[in-house]
This record gives structure tokens, C-alpha cells and sequence, in this order.
């Protein structure tokens, strides 16, 4: 875990301008043996200038001491220590002041113009030094010294400082640069996080929503012919036993088929995916900030087949309903008493499986709703086969008397016109439903065929 700036700053605050304790601790140090120096180097200057000692001195601490604001004010400090090169003190303040003033963020062309202006002054007065004492006797080199001996002390007081400060300067730049970089990457990667849990759960609330309706399509219709046949041979059973035995043969086949088509929607559930088939869950997270990426990948292969229209069914089943097997869906429900209709337009051509089994399954689920809430009514189903789409119909007449239909009182959980609804939709379709004029009910759906 990277530490960001805002918390480096908090972890390091310290007095006035100083970013930490230490750095002020180590600035007073410097302040202090700059202005020790300073004092001690203004005796002789005071000496020289026939001042009293005691204003040398204090001059010199004086001077010393504004290195205490290096970090604050560099340029000030560079200022005084060039001022007081004639009186020859504050070498360390001048050293150290132009390392502070190369390593600050400041143009490279004040930076040059001071440097450039204490190593004229050093040149100036170590020239001017040194041949004084040269003159005086106390040096016997040859006049070629005086120059050499100015220009390298010169030099020696000024390039290297100024060169250590531009490396640290560029570094620490660096270092902030890279800090600044991992904030970036820190945030980047929590809202990279954030996103995928987003999406791992719409990614199961998707999973929730198909499979809810797929269950609804699989049991709803075989549950509802079940009601309606043991209703007529709870009618029927001591009138007509030969009736009674049929009907009970029916229920128990519409039993076993519901059965299979659970067991076979449940074996896909409980599928690992290792195959590549079935549905592939989303294992929920401990934490919500903790959530896998992975997670999403996995709920977009479970959902990859929805996504493709043209892509088969998935695996573990035998591949969904289809149009072929609409009169079958037909001849269960007039099985069931329904008077049933199927009227089909253009041929039958080969679709994609999805919407193949979407236009199955409004049919299906058009068929249990006037099983739910018209029983005896008559119904016409049109399917008509287009050039680049596919239309169906199952509208159904006014029930009859309602004490010839009330014995199944079958339940309706409000989901069947939703769930058609979204599956036309997301083909791309238009579904329409309501009542008619003729008092009935009218389901329509046109999806393409593409």
C-alpha cells in the first residue's frame, strides 16, 4: 500500500515552513555553526575595518544566522552570503545556499545569474586576496598563481554545491513524480474495483432474473394443464371412469415431463462450468471491496449465449423448445378441454435457437394465462413466417359462464406478461397485450428473424 500525499503530508507536518521536526532541528543546527563562524570571521574583518570587535562580532552572527531560512527564502540567503564575501566569512552559508537554491524548483536562469554572481565575487576577492599577500611577502610563487589560486577557489565554492543541488532537486522532483504516479494507479485500481462489483452484480441479478424466468416458463404451463385435467376428473372420476383414467394418464405425464425439465434446469445450475457449458455462478465476495475480477468474466461466459442470438443452446439440456413442437403445446392444452386454434402462414425455416425458443415460449405462456383466467374459452393461435421476421398471436373469445371454470382456481404470480415482455425486447422485438374490444385478451409478438 503506497502512502498518498495527501497522508505524507499529514504523517510530516512541522513548524512554520519546514514539512518535519528534523529538518527545522537540522536547519537550526547549520543556522547555528554558520553564524558561529560568521562571529569568529568578523574579528579580523572588524580588525581590518578599524571597527570595534564587538560590531564584527555581531555583524557576523548576524549574517550566520539567515541560514535558518534557506528552505524558505534560498535567493536571501545567496544575497547575503555574496554581500559578505568581501569581509570574508560565510563560506558554509554560501555553500549551503547555493545547494538549496539549485536544489528548489525555481527557473534555471535565477538559479544560473546567482551562481554565476558568488562566483564572480569569490573570484574577485580571492584574486584581490591573494596578491596581497603575494605583494606582502607572505607568498613566493610566480605571478601565474594569483589567477589559478582565485580561480579554482572560486570554482571549488561554487560548482559543487550547485551540482549536488540540482541532483537531489531532480531526484526528490523524481520521487514525487513516482508517488504521485502511484496515487494515481492506487485510485485508478479502486475504482477498476468499485466498477467490477458493479458489474459482478448485475451480472447475478441477470443470472436471478433468467433463471426465475425460465423456471416460470418451464413449470408454469405443465402445472396449469395439471390443475385443469385433475379439475375435470375430479368431475368426471364417478361419471365417466374410462375418462377419469385418461385424464389421470395425462397429469401423470404432464407431472413427468415437468419433472424432467426441472431436473434438467437444475443439473445446469449445479454444473461447475469446467466443460464450458452451463451456467457459471458468480462466487460472492467476503468483502464488497474485495471482489474478484475474474467474477465478471465468469458471469459473462454464463451469459454468453444470451448474448449472441445466433449462438446455440447451451449445453446440459437439449437445447430449449422449438416451433416444430407448437402443435404438441397445441394438443396438451385441447387435451385439456381448450377449444384451440393453430392457424400457421409462410414455411418454417430454420431460426436461431433463441428466438426459436422465445416465440415458443410466449406461445406457452399465453396458453397458461387463458388456462388461468378464461378456462373454456376458445383460442386462436396465428404464427406467420416472414421475409425478415416471424409474428405470432394467441388471442382468446370471451369465457363462458364462470361456474363451468372456477373449479381450477389457479394462482397468478403477475410475472408471465412481464417475462414475455423482456424476452421479445431483448430480441429486439415488439410485444404488445391487452384486452379486446370483444371482451377476450390478445397477445402479440413480432421479433426478426436475423
Amino acid at each position: 500500500m503506497t502512502t498518498t500525499g495527501e497522508e505524507h503530508t499529514a504523517a510530516h507536518a512541522g513548524p512554520w515552513w519546514w514539512d518535519r521536526w528534523r529538518s527545522a532541528v537540522f536547519d537550526a543546527g547549520l543556522a547555528l555553526v554558520s553564524a558561529a563562524e560568521c562571529g569568529a570571521e568578523g574579528v579580523p574583518f572588524a580588525r581590518d575595518a578599524g571597527l570595534p570587535l564587538a560590531a564584527g562580532v555581531v555583524f557576523g552572527v548576524l549574517a550566520g544566522s539567515v541560514l535558518l531560512i534557506r528552505r524558505k527564502w534560498p535567493i536571501a540567503v545567496v544575497l547575503v552570503a555574496i554581500a559578505v564575501t568581501p569581509a570574508e566569512m560565510g563560506f558554509l552559508m554560501g555553500a549551503v545556499g547555493l545547494y538549496t537554491l539549485a536544489a528548489a524548483e525555481l527557473p534555471r536562469r535565477i538559479i544560473g545569474v546567482l551562481a554565476g554572481m558568488s562566483l564572480v565575487g569569490t573570484l574577485i576577492v580571492t584574486f584581490v586576496r591573494v596578491r596581497q599577500e603575494m605583494a606582502s611577502g607572505d607568498l613566493t610563487l610566480g605571478d601565474w598563481f594569483v589567477p589559478f589560486a582565485a580561480l579554482a577557489t572560486s570554482l571549488g565554492l561554487t560548482a559543487p554545491p550547485v551540482l549536488l543541488g540540482m541532483y537531489f532537486g531532480a531526484r526528490r522532483r523524481l520521487m514525487e513524480s513516482l508517488r504521485e504516479r502511484a496515487d494515481s494507479l492506487e485510485r485508478e485500481l479502486q475504482l477498476l474495483a468499485e466498477r467490477a462489483e458493479e458489474r459482478a452484480e448485475w451480472a447475478r441479478n441477470e443470472e436471478r432474473t433468467r433463471i426465475a424466468r425460465e423456471m416460470h416458463d418451464v413449470v408454469a404451463h405443465r402445472v396449469s394443464l395439471m390443475v385443469v385435467h385433475s379439475a375435470a376428473l375430479q368431475a368426471v372420476a364417478r361419471k365417466d371412469p374410462e375418462k377419469a383414467v385418461r385424464n389421470a394418464a395425462l397429469v401423470g405425464d404432464m407431472g413427468r415431463q415437468a419433472l424432467t425439465e426441472l431436473r434438467e434446469m437444475l443439473g445446469v445450475l449445479r454444473r461447475s462450468g469446467d466443460d464450458g457449458g452451463g451456467a457459471t455462478r458468480v462466487p460472492p465476495a467476503r468483502d464488497r471491496s474485495q471482489v474478484p475480477l475474474a467474477a465478471v468474466g465468469a458471469a459473462a461466459a454464463a451469459a454468453a449465449y444470451r448474448a449472441d442470438p445466433d449462438a446455440p443452446a447451451p449445453a446440459g439440456g437439449d437445447g430449449g423448445p422449438c416451433l416444430s413442437e407448437l402443435d404438441e403445446l397445441v394438443g396438451q392444452s385441447a387435451a385439456a378441454g381448450m377449444v384451440v386454434d393453430l392457424s400457421v402462414e409462410g414455411e418454417l425455416r430454420g431460426y436461431a435457437a433463441r428466438i426459436e425458443q422465445t416465440a415458443y415460449r410466449v406461445v406457452q405462456e399465453a396458453l397458461t394465462n387463458v388456462h388461468k383466467h378464461a378456462a373454456g374459452a376458445k383460442t386462436h393461435v396465428r404464427l406467420a413466417h416472414r421475409g425478415a421476421e416471424i409474428a405470432m398471436q394467441v388471442e382468446n373469445e370471451p369465457p363462458p359462464e364462470p361456474a363451468s371454470v372456477t373449479a381450477a382456481r389457479l394462482p397468478s404470480g403477475g410475472n408471465g406478461l412481464l417475462g414475455m415482455r423482456e424476452r421479445v425486447l431483448a430480441l429486439g422485438g415488439v410485444f404488445v397485450s391487452g384486452p379486446t374490444d370483444a371482451g377476450g385478451f390478445r397477445v402479440s409478438a413480432v421479433i426478426p428473424a436475423a
